[in-house]
Order: C-alpha cells, then structure tokens, then sequence
C-alpha cells in the first residue's frame, strides 16, 4: 500500500524510515517531509494543517494508511478529515487529541478516571494564581493549557519563581495563546519516563519504554526544550512497571475517552514518573513522542506498517511489540541558543563519516548544493545502539564527533545514569 507520512522533523524521519522497511509498503510520501526524507521517499509539500488538501492528496494517490506525526496536525482535525472521506488514519480525532491540546483537559480527566496524578489548579487570570501561590508560599509546576512545542512546561524552585514563571507565560506570552489558560501543578519527586502505546480504541499495545532530556543543558539546567535527547531501554521500568502503567494509567484513560464518544486511536503517549507513591501521570501527548520515537523505533522487531494498519483499524487484538535487546541512545545536536533565538544557514560537515549503522534522523536541516546546512533549532538526532547501554552511548557520542557545524550543542549526560545499571530487554 502507499503510505503517508504527516510531519517534517526528525521523528518522522524516523517514521519513514521505518516503513521503508515494512514489506507492505509501497511507496512512502511525506507531508511536508524533510531534505532527508526527500532521499529516500517522496516530499508532497504539504502542511500538516492542511486537512483539505491531504485528504485530497490521499484520495488522489491511494493512500492505505496515513501516519499522524505532529500535534499540529491532530489539533486542525486531519484524522476527522480523512476518517469521513473512509481514509484508514493512525492517529486521534481532535476531541480525542484534546488530551494534550489542553492540559486542563487532561488533568479533568485524569481525575475522573482515577489516574494517579500530582494535584492540580487551573487559572485563567495571571492574578488569581499569583494570589493562589502566594497563599501556598511554594514552588509549582507552571504549565500553559495549549499546545507550546514542548516549551509551556516551566518548573519552579520556590514560590517567587513560580511567580515569575506565571508572569513568563501569561503576561509575557512567550507561548503566545497556548497560555491564556494555565495549570498549576503540584511538584513530585521521582525518576520520568516516556511509555508510548498503540490504541485502537479499545485495546493497548505498549512500546518499549524510553527516557528524554528536557532541558537545555548537562545535569537538567535550562530552559525546557522539545527534547536534547534520550535512550532505551530504562533498567528502572521493567515489564512490572510497563503493566502497571498500563492498567493505572493508559486504560482508565482509553477507556473514559471511549465512554465520551471520543475513541482514541493512534499513539499515545504518556509522561510518567516514577516516585515513592508508584507511578504518577504528568502529562499525555497524542503522537509520538520526539526524541522518544528515534530511540524507540531502531529497537522495534515487528513490522510497524502493520501494527499501525491494525491500531488503525480497530484490529490490535492478538497484536505484540517484539524488541531488540540491544541499548539504543539519541543524541539532539542543536543550534546555539535553541530553544531561545538562533541562526541558521552553516554548512553541516561530517556527515559521510558517520558509521554505517549509526542512524541519523534529520530535522531543522536543508539541502544546497554543497550538502546540508541547519535550518532550525534541533537540527540532528543521531541514535546509536550497543548489546549494552555504555556501548550504545559511547558509539553515539563518538560519532556525535564527526559532525560539525557552526554553533553545534548537545548535552553529553546523555543515558549517564544508566551506564552502571543493568539493561532490562
């Protein structure tokens, strides 16, 4: 069958990569896709927002399947686009897509499904929830309510930050509307990770789990980014732990958005953490997760056209993830200032160097004549797999050397904490 794949950055690389690879698929289109993705599958052009013209598009090219790659595209409605023109699509309709286009939302219900979450307060008015924190004389998590590209997450140290992270979103609107509305979270200790599901409504299917880096730079300083990185598998959530989250938190969750008429299918995804009281909710995205999905697929045995085509369906039962044993760790090379202001435009070198089965999954990067040049704030994933985490991270970050460009960051703590710890498959 021909295959969309909807979204430009490096998990939809990732993505189209991966499908390359399904003998199912015939030919892979990407919308709008990348200069990689270009390479190896065929660019349309086409604006995830664009619902009119990719359920054009689909119909004009049969289509078997569409693949929803960014939030953007949830939120505008693509999957009810092509859903009502009987176009077969993984990925959530936007009621449904509600749980990450409002984090108030989700909190709601959460809390109606008896989710374990921190607890919460939701304000509109910058001045009643300044009046609440200082009432409370302590820090909180800041969140906007709308969709931030992963920079609406502000964390406190103490009550007056937390002021100040109020003002930063609210009045300053440095995520413009997506913080009209905010949700004040109650801070919890503990380790995050990332558990991706595929859901067909009703039945869920697990991913390996996955940890990311939020923050800027080494040992979690700076500002909250969309991701620097990260690695699986995570030796601190075992299997236990992945049905644990599956039965507290993913089903309660499938199950309520069900009961509203809102089916959920596609893949979702939920940040966890891990803390002396078990596993908690902190949020839930309705796509993949990026990084997570670079680190994630490369381990996937199964034939991910296949399994989409089923969750898509409606047809997951009986289905089964099958992973590699081998360590896998992403690592983001940014341009300098990201995810605050930068320049782009610098030529990329070095990329012909790269090992051959180390993966490089494009993202703000463009071609001209001479190669690639950087051409956004995360410019490269590079992933990397070892029989072990400290092989996995140490051919990353080696062949992390091998590329240059002018203003190149990274953080070099990636999956540090894991290197003295067992694996677990």
């Amino acid at each position: 069958m021909n295959v969309l794949i909807v979204g430009g950055g490096a998990r939809e690389h990732a993505l189209t990569w991966k499908a390359l690879q399904s003998p199912l698929t015939d030919t892979v289109f990407c919308a709008p896709g990348n200069a990689a993705t270009g390479a190896i599958a065929i660019n349309t052009g086409l604006q995830p927002t664009d619902a009119e013209n990719i359920a054009r598009f689909v119909n004009e090219r049969d289509v078997g399947l569409t693949v929803i790659g960014p939030e953007v595209a949830v939120a505008a409605g693509l999957a009810d686009r092509l859903t009502a023109a009987g176009r077969l699509v993984f990925g959530p309709t936007q009621a449904a897509g509600r749980i990450e286009s409002s984090k108030a939302f989700a909190k709601s219900l959460m809390e109606r499904a008896g989710v374990p979450t921190p607890a919460y307060r939701v304000f509109s008015d910058p001045g009643s929830a300044k009046d609440f924190v200082r009432g409370e004389r302590r820090a909180f998590v800041v969140k906007a309510d709308g969709l931030a590209k992963g920079k609406g997450t502000l964390v406190a140290r103490d009550a007056e930050e937390t002021l100040e992270c109020i003002d930063t979103l609210m009045l300053r609107r440095t995520v413009g509307a997506a913080a009209d509305r905010i949700v004040l979270e109650e801070k919890i200790a503990g380790r995050e990770v990332s558990l991706m599901a595929f859901v067909d409504g009703e039945r869920i299917l697990p991913l390996a789990p996955a940890c990311d880096y939020k923050r800027a730079f080494d040992g979690d300083k700076g500002p909250n980014t969309g991701g620097m990185g990260g690695y699986s598998p995570v030796s601190f959530f075992g299997p236990d732990a992945v049905e644990k989250a599956v039965t507290t938190v993913l089903t309660p969750i499938v199950d309520g958005l069900r009961d509203a008429g809102t089916p959920y299918r596609g893949c979702l995804y939920a940040g966890l953490m891990l803390g002396p009281g078990g596993i908690q909710a902190l949020e839930f995205n309705a796509r993949f997760g990026d990084p997570e999905a670079q680190v994630v697929l490369p381990r996937l045995e199964n034939d991910l056209i296949a399994l989409l085509e089923a969750a898509a369906g409606g047809e997951l039962a009986g289905a089964s993830g099958s992973w590699t044993a081998r360590s896998s760790v992403g690592v983001v090379l940014a341009s300098r200032g990201y995810p605050g202001t930068y320049t782009t435009g610098f030529p990329i070198e070095g990329l012909g160097t790269i090992e051959r089965d180390v993966l490089v999954f494009h993202a703000g990067a463009a071609a001209d004549p001479s190669g690639y040049v950087t051409a956004g704030g995360r410019v490269l994933t590079l992933v990397a797999l070892g029989d072990s985490m400290a092989e996995a991270r140490e051919r990353a970050y080696r062949n992390v050397e091998r590329i240059r460009f002018q203003g190149m960051t990274y953080r070099n703590d990636l999956a540090e904490r894991e290197v003295e710890a067992p694996a677990l498959p």
